[in-house]
């Protein structure tokens, strides 16, 4: 009860500091060709939120496709507390074979970021994805390609495509570094100190009073413009709160995987320091090992939390591989591991093969015994 009335007053009071006005973005200082560049080249939809307590609040989201749309298609789905921008390498090497289509949620990047109360809910975004794909880019196939805060998305959409009549098929799932299981993460004090009713304030403001950046590499402008639009760190520590909702539900999401007959390929930058590969290394030994339906797991050596940035060509040649049919299936998983990871350059991904526990018998071996063998 004492949780409960500490994030109530939470909210209070952000409502009470927190302008509800939103940076008016013809007035909006680009220091970044290439934010600029992603900005303009979207396009917006309007999103009635179907939380409660957003008493059906609309908001503009921003999007992009890319690609030939008779071509395969691929919904990517981002993170906590970036952007569709953070694909931008990535897909620089599909878009020739695919057509994608990208979005940011509520609160990231170019779209709306309501503050004042407004509940930025899991949940919420996996409907909103639903209505993207049925409404507004009208792809009836795609596979789902998702990172970090969108892995959660991702989860509760599949929950509603296989419980729900869906007019559309999931050809392939692909889950990327995320803290898909909490109990496993190595989250710092900046991460949890937003669902503090006493820090989270303070905080806001501190990081509110920083410099914007406006010299550096391209990239480091472009996520800094982009951090800036519609006041992103007001929202970041709004939005932060999807942690409360991931914890909440994180086994009955998990639980879509072993059940769900899409096949699924699992890729984990080793160097991730908030998401260690134990999360990895846990889920799939949990949830994916044992399913039916395919599943592939990969290990990017020289890739931290986010490889869709650090290695965007490799990521892409595994995503290439499971839409082609290249991935193994169980029998000819060990002979994959030898002739692919033999021949695999240093910054592609490790392919981790199905666990499979079983008696070790050598046929013909001499005998063992505790004097010796014989």
């Amino acid at each position: 009860m004492k949780k409960l009335i500490a994030l109530t007053c939470m909210a209070v009071y952000w409502s009470s500091i927190i302008p509800t006005t939103l940076a008016q973005t013809e007035d909006f200082v680009f220091y970044s060709n290439l934010a600029e560049e992603w900005f303009e080249a979207g396009e917006y939809f309007d999103w009635t939120s179907t939380t409660a307590d957003n008493n059906e609040q609309v908001v503009k989201v921003h999007y992009r496709t890319f690609g030939n749309r008779a071509n395969p298609a691929i919904l990517i789905l981002h993170g906590y507390p970036t952007s569709s921008f953070d694909f931008r390498e990535m897909i620089g090497f599909l878009n020739e074979e695919y057509f994608i289509a990208t979005l940011d949620f509520p609160g990231f990047g170019f779209s709306e970021k309501p503050l004042g109360g407004y509940n930025y809910m899991l949940e919420d975004d996996a409907r909103l994805a639903d209505y993207f794909v049925r409404e507004i880019v009208e792809i009836d196939e795609f596979a789902l390609l998702t990172h970090d805060r969108g892995v959660s998305v991702g989860l509760s959409f599949l929950g509603n495509y296989l419980d729900e009549s869906k007019p559309y098929n999931i050809t392939y799932h692909f889950l990327s570094n995320s803290g898909m299981f909490l109990p496993l993460a190595n989250l710092s004090p900046g991460q949890t100190v937003l669902l503090n009713a006493d820090t989270a304030p303070v905080a806001i403001e501190r990081m509110r009073a920083q410099p914007r950046r406006t010299e550096g590499t391209p990239t480091q402008v472009a996520y800094a413009d982009i951090q800036a639009f519609n006041d992103g760190i007001g929202a970041r520590l709004m939005v932060g709160k999807y942690l409360l909702e991931r914890v909440a539900n994180e086994y009955r999401w998990l639980d879509n995987l072993p059940r769900s007959p899409i096949p699924v390929a699992y890729i984990w930058g080793l160097l991730d320091t908030v998401n260690p590969v134990r999360i990895s290394t846990h889920v799939w030994a949990t949830y994916m090992n044992d399913r039916d339906a395919q599943s592939s797991y990969w290990i990017m050596p020289t890739a931290g939390h986010y490889p869709q940035r650090d290695r965007p060509e490799e990521m892409a040649k595994v995503v290439r591989m499971a839409l082609t049919g290249q991935i193994p299936g169980r029998e000819e998983g060990e002979a994959f591991i030898r002739s692919y990871n033999r021949s695999r350059e240093a910054d592609d991904a490790v392919f981790i093969g199905y666990s499979d526990i079983r008696e070790m018998v050598f046929p013909g071996s001499v005998e063992y015994t505790p004097s010796g063998y014989r």
